[in-house]
């Protein structure tokens, strides 16, 4: 291609150059030699506008030898009789070296400039993209800050008339209205959901207590185990190697038994009886792992990780109108907190594991 156009001006020129020599060969004995030299001279001009410097030197050369040997006497001959004819050609090709030079330093420096300009738009394009970007990340921040204000609020607000709810459905289940053991019950379910809609809000924005000590693994899975193993959901199986020395780590206990068990409480509802639900717990470098295996349905691959953003509900997830989608996010983020992680896996054989990684310590400190 580059070839081509290279090729296409020099032709053309070349054929120009041809051409009109042609015709002023016809009548040379009738025009004057500074007639020949200016044609020739714009025959150099076009050609080094067309194609650049080095079309324009070597039409300038050629138009030198042609003027000696036609339109010099003697004719017909590369020689040069007088002072005068030398000062004439001379003068020509230095004449059209130097303008086919200008020329094509002109037409580089248009060349630059057309690129600056492009250059200078893109940028400008560019900087108006990133300021409306800028824009809608400051909008959405602010949106976001306000939802979260919001529901700080809402949890505060909500608190108080439920305990008020509680209490007198309390009086009155002990007076044995049933329907007040219903009520006292959804008002706990709602208690739950203020609790932890206050707790995304204080983590958000980072005023969540959370103290990192130095905890053995075997209270933990125990603590869990115990909370979990009531019926009816006592389909829960503990793996500790008790054959090997304690497994160490600093978290904070009461915020990792709430991301155990959240973790625990999601994976037995997932499973139908008879099948259990497996807690484990080892040593890999320099994190406890903490896994908690179900068989499940599992979760999609396209929500493995929408699945910790707050209120998300997997499209397989079962109707079940005492959860909000809050639980998976909290945990995440307790979990972070203690410089730890949870993610999810799919679990060999069908359905899920949920992957909690917490900081290790090699001894436990003295108290």
């Amino acid at each position: 291609m580059m070839i081509a156009r290279r090729l296409g001006p020099a032709l053309l020129w070349t054929a120009v150059l041809c051409g009109v020599t042609l015709v002023l060969h016809r009548s040379r004995d009738d025009i004057d030699q500074a007639h020949v030299v200016l044609t020739y001279l714009l025959i150099v001009l076009g050609g080094s506008v067309g194609g650049g410097r080095w079309l324009g030197f070597t039409l300038a050369v050629a138009a030198f030898l042609l003027i000696d040997f036609y339109f010099q006497l003697p004719y017909d001959q590369l020689t040069v009789g007088k002072l005068l004819d030398w000062v004439v050609l001379l003068s020509f090709l230095v004449t059209a070296v130097v303008v086919a030079h200008l020329l094509s330093k002109a037409r580089a420096e248009a060349t630059e400039a057309r690129r600056r300009a492009d250059e200078v738009a893109e940028l400008s394009e560019e900087r108006e993209r990133l300021v409306a970007a800028a824009e809608h990340a400051k909008a959405v921040r602010e949106a976001d800050r306000m939802k979260d204000v919001f529901l700080e609020s809402l949890s505060h607000d909500l608190r108080t008339p439920l305990t008020t709810i509680k209490a007198l459905a309390q009086d009155s289940a002990l007076r044995g209205d049933e329907n007040a053991t219903i009520v006292v019950a959804q008002a706990d379910r709602l208690g739950r959901l203020v609790g932890n809609l206050l707790d995304l809000s204080r983590l958000k924005g980072g005023a969540f207590p959370v103290t990192a000590e130095e905890n053995t693994a075997e209270d933990l899975i125990g603590v869990v185990g115990r909370e979990s193993a009531a019926p009816p959901t006592g389909r829960l199986v503990t793996r500790v190697d008790t054959g090997r020395p304690a497994l160490v780590g600093r978290f904070d206990f009461v915020q990792s038994v709430r991301i155990l068990n959240n973790l625990v409480d999601n994976a037995l509802r997932c499973s139908a009886p008879p099948s259990v639900v497996e807690l484990g717990v080892e040593r890999e470098g320099p994190s406890l792992v903490f896994t908690v295996g179900d068989r499940g349905p599992g979760i999609p691959e396209g929500d493995r990780e929408r699945i910790f953003e707050p209120f998300f509900r997997a499209a397989n997830a079962r109707p079940d109108v005492d959860r909000a989608g809050l639980g998976l996010s909290i945990a995440r983020r307790l979990a972070d907190l203690q410089g730890g992680s949870l993610s999810y896996e799919p679990r060999a054989g069908g359905g899920s594991t949920f992957i909690l990684r917490l900081p290790a310590v090699d001894v436990l400190a003295d108290s």
